[in-house]
């Protein structure tokens, strides 16, 4: 159950009305990064973690739901950014030009050309945000990730936080407007708080690597193949221990020569691990166990409810 608040989580304001950067801010309206896939996203992946992890659910629907709240303000700025433009629009029927947009900023021809660039925004929408990004692509249900395991669900999300802040960091340079500017920077922060709060989430689950079950060979986990002539990088992704498992990486100077060495690798011994084949069985067994049984010990098999209800009033302010 949802309850709406008519008052926006920020104060949202725009000091002069910028139909350019409405367009350009329709990307993280209906964009593949934008507030509305974050918010269907963690949406639709609270649903498996209702009964094995409730405290994720909450955390999940939380989020979800404040993601609606930044729709909602990126939404409102964008029509305060179009203006007057929706009542021009309007005067169709009389034919008159729009001459002087936005106190001078676009005339008739440069509206035009921005429209051109995104044309449904002027001609479907009546000049409100639609649910489309900067180029007009419609938003599609492929934006979204849920998997079903927590651990790799929440691992999508850390990703698409930070995708997230680097669209907002992108757009404040596009516009001068410093009230426009305060939303903005408001937004690119709740992305690093949410990024926090899912990396901490997933720490909760141990453990949490590799993602899912399924373990990773030690044959292979831990090759560093040079597969580029030149001047070769070394570091801490292919030398030294591997940053989650503690391996040694093996670099691998000359693929071509190893894999005709090891009958296409399938002949090479593991080195530079601890883990076995047969440890690796175990623990895959072990942890299998332990996730079905995650859900199988908290969902009824009948007379299924999905929440319980009290009477206690609600205290509306």
């Amino acid at each position: 159950m949802f309850y709406h608040i008519k008052e926006l989580q920020f104060n949202a304001r725009v000091s002069k009305p910028d139909p350019r950067f409405a367009r350009v801010l329709l990307e993280a309206f209906g964009g593949a990064n934008g507030e509305l896939k974050s918010a269907l996203q963690y949406f639709v992946q609270a649903f498996a973690c209702h009964n094995p992890h409730p405290d994720k659910y909450d955390m999940l629907m939380d989020i979800a739901t404040e993601e609606l709240a930044h729709l909602e303000i990126v939404g409102a700025t964008i029509q305060m950014l179009l203006g007057p433009v929706g009542g021009k629009l309007k005067e169709a029927a009389d034919n008159m030009e729009i001459n002087l947009v936005m106190q001078g900023k676009a005339t008739k021809e440069d509206f035009i050309h921005q429209a051109l660039k995104n044309p449904q925004f002027v001609v479907c929408s009546g000049g409100s945000p639609m649910y489309t990004d900067s180029n007009g692509n419609p938003f599609t249900a492929a934006y979204i990730s849920a998997n079903g395991d927590l651990t790799v669900d929440l691992r999508s999300n850390m990703a698409g936080e930070a995708r997230a802040k680097i669209g907002y960091e992108s757009l404040l340079p596009l516009t001068d407007d410093p009230l426009v500017k305060e939303t903005l920077h408001f937004l690119m922060a709740r992305e690093v708080t949410h990024y926090q709060q899912f990396e901490a989430a997933l720490e909760t689950i141990q453990p949490n690597f590799p993602p899912a079950i399924l373990q990773s060979s030690p044959k292979y986990s831990n090759l560093y193949f040079n597969m580029s002539k030149g001047d070769d990088a070394r570091g801490p992704w292919n030398e030294g221990p591997s940053s989650q498992l503690g391996e040694e990486w093996q670099y691998i100077e000359c693929p071509k020569d190893e894999v005709r060495r090891t009958n296409g690798l399938v002949n090479r011994e593991p080195k530079g691990t601890y883990r076995t084949e047969e440890g690796i069985r175990k623990i895959e067994k072990k942890l299998a166990k332990e996730r079905s049984e995650e859900i199988f010990s908290t969902t009824p098999k009948e007379n299924m409810c999905w929440c319980k209800y009290d009477n206690k009033k609600c205290n509306k302010k």
